[in-house]
């Protein structure tokens, strides 16, 4: 089978692979549709070390192949959505509530980091009965496939950011992720949505979203404007979804005593991350810092699917560039790059 890999660091390419097998407990799906996320170029940049000849990519939908002798509850032929994070469920972490730490930090990151991704005609699932969805009938694959990581990804940073019914919440950086948690916050009963984004394209799209308020930092001072939008008292919960020490410094800043600062960006460069000292009240300023990695498994993809069957998100809006499998080389340049206004490219297959 063609697969899409990295090579090494800095160099992708594609190359031959023999079709996987399943385990007992694991399912072979044909690979139908694929988004490419900025944490593939993290990968391919060295942000987590280096990889020969890793198969790229981890956001996917497809039909499903083959299964083990184990697999109860899907069969080939079966139209399924795979999550960004397959953990191993019966791992201690997820016994204890954190599943995506299964195996250790970032543990149930397999695709494109301690096995192959979905850039390939096949990949392979781990414990498929509890890391597969079926995908509803009236749901189309190039819907669905956001589901596996970018919705999972930027609704878990409105969950996790303790948004009270009515309060205010700003996100900061308005990419794939983090408009999804605009619209998170939105769906959460947030009262005020204030998003920090530069970019025409996606501060519209912000608005789509549910974002009240744009903040514009490359022309406006980010602190002072929210503070002047929250009368001074600062918001309830701060959305980083940049992964940029100097993003979040701010989102320390802006959260008011009490607040939560939600962390879903991904921090691919440096050493530390700092936390402003004032603003943190040196220590002392109630301000919880919570984090976490895109939450998988059937259920979570199930709930999610609802609610693109419920019409309440529609992610399709942020798919601005469409590529065939075969030029995937130069999909992968123009979503590294950045090219012609990009937000979200879409694979088929």
């Amino acid at each position: 089978m063609k697969a899409f890999v990295m090579k090494e660091i800095g160099r992708v390419g594609f190359m031959e692979k023999p079709v996987p097998q399943p385990g007992p407990g694991d399912a072979i799906v044909r690979t139908t549709r694929a988004l490419i996320c900025t944490s593939d170029s993290h990968t391919v940049r060295g942000g987590i070390g280096p990889r020969e000849n890793l198969t790229l990519g981890h956001e996917a939908v497809g039909i499903v192949h083959a299964v083990g002798s184990e697999v109860a509850y899907f069969r080939p032929g079966d139209r399924v959505l795979v999550g960004a994070i397959t953990p191993d469920w019966g791992d201690l972490s997820a016994q204890n509530g954190y599943p995506s730490q299964s195996g250790g930090p970032l543990g149930g990151f397999k695709f494109a980091n301690s096995k192959d991704g979905v850039f390939a005609d096949y990949f392979h699932v781990n414990e498929a009965d509890a890391n597969l969805a079926r995908i509803p009938d009236g749901i189309a694959d190039e819907m669905a496939v956001y589901c596996a990581d970018m919705l999972s990804t930027g609704f878990m940073g409105a969950e996790k950011g303790s948004i009270p019914i009515g309060g205010t919440v700003a996100v900061l950086a308005q990419g794939p992720v983090g408009l999804m948690a605009t619209a998170g916050a939105r769906l959460r009963g947030a009262g005020l949505v204030v998003g920090v984004e530069s970019v025409p394209r996606r501060q519209r799209l912000a608005r789509t979203y549910g974002a009240d308020e744009i903040v514009d930092f490359v022309n406006e001072d980010v602190a002072g404007r929210i503070l002047e939008l929250t009368g001074g008292e600062g918001v309830d919960t701060a959305i980083e979804a940049l992964g940029a020490d100097a993003t979040f410094q701010t989102a320390v800043k802006i959260t008011k005593p009490g607040g939560t600062v939600s962390n879903i960006g991904y921090f691919g460069e440096g050493e530390f991350v700092r936390i402003p000292r004032v603003e943190w009240g040196v220590g002392m300023a109630d301000k919880t810092i919570a984090t976490g990695l895109c939450p998988g498994g059937r259920l979570r993809m199930e709930r999610l699917l609802r609610v693109l069957e419920a019409k309440r998100v529609d992610p399709s809006h942020m798919t601005t560039h469409e590529f065939r499998f075969d030029d995937m080389e130069r999909a992968f340049e123009v979503a590294d790059q950045k090219l012609d206004d990009v937000v979200k490219v879409l694979i088929t297959f």
